[in-house]
């Protein structure tokens, strides 16, 4: 049965705090001390909180605060794993360690991180404890019928059949010291435009037959880089491939909007 409590989502937040705070308050779900006020409401964050923006570690610290706020007040906070937050802790894990990659590429996490918008100040800034905790967040959720990712992708069946099998294979791969393994994880989160395909609705509707839900909601490929609206455009999620997607993505790093939506209404 659904929650009578109402479902936020927000996405590839990339480190741009103001833009979050801004978004939150507009949206009454935290207050100008940015408290959470919202009650029994629940905000899911679909990952990429790091990276193109100063300000990554702050944003973990903000959503990790209302969180224990919101479970107070019977509700809650919380987001999943994107491809950058591998990034990141993979580059505080594993550094400029060489490795090669199942396609036979030389690999550096470090290199990579960086190459992709990352700040060493950040990872210096993260504590263990905030380390386990990011490390320790799912790679997809279902509330409300609504299947919850990060990327526009449906390369997560190949983790598992069901949303847990998703989870602890992800988890599994995170708790070896096998830089091969969360390299392959990684790569995976990167793929996108799956639902953009010819065959887009059968991809999404495999994944929702699988995974569950009704829609899939997720960020990771930008509103202005899959139409043809420039970032100051976009004011509103993009539904697509028969209804069936939800991209919330609307490109903060590119000068676009931090985007809070109700996937429901």
């Amino acid at each position: 049965m659904d929650s009578p409590s109402p479902l936020y989502v927000v996405s590839d937040v990339h480190g741009h705090y103001d833009a979050l705070v801004e978004a939150l308050q507009a949206q009454n779900l935290i207050d100008r001390d940015e408290n959470w006020i919202a009650g029994e409401a629940r905000l899911w964050a679909l990952g990429d909180l790091f990276d193109r923006g100063e300000r990554g570690v702050d944003t973990v610290r903000l959503l990790r605060k209302l969180s224990e706020q919101a479970s107070a007040a019977g509700g809650l906070v919380d987001t999943l794993l994107g491809n950058h937050e591998l990034l990141v802790l993979g580059s505080r894990r594993f550094g400029e360690q060489a490795f090669m990659d199942s396609a036979g590429n030389e690999r550096q996490f470090l290199q990579w991180w960086v190459i992709n918008g990352g700040f060493e100040e950040e990872m210096n800034l993260l504590t263990d404890d905030e380390v386990s905790w990011l490390t320790s967040r799912p790679l997809a959720v279902v509330v409300d019928q609504v299947l919850l990712v990060h990327s526009d992708t449906d390369g997560y069946l190949q983790y598992g059949n069901s949303i847990d099998d998703v989870n602890t294979s992800a988890h599994e791969a995170l708790s070896t010291e096998n830089p091969e393994r969360w390299w392959d994880l990684f790569r995976s989160l990167t793929q996108r435009h799956d639902y953009l395909r010819e065959d887009g609705p059968q991809r999404a509707r495999a994944m929702l037959n699988t995974l569950g839900g009704t829609q899939i909601v997720h960020g990771h490929s930008t509103i202005p880089d899959t139409t043809d609206l420039t970032p100051g455009q976009v004011e509103e999620p993009r539904r697509y491939c028969d209804g069936l997607v939800l991209n919330v993505d609307g490109g903060v790093y590119q000068g676009g909007r931090c985007l809070v939506v109700r996937p429901n209404d």
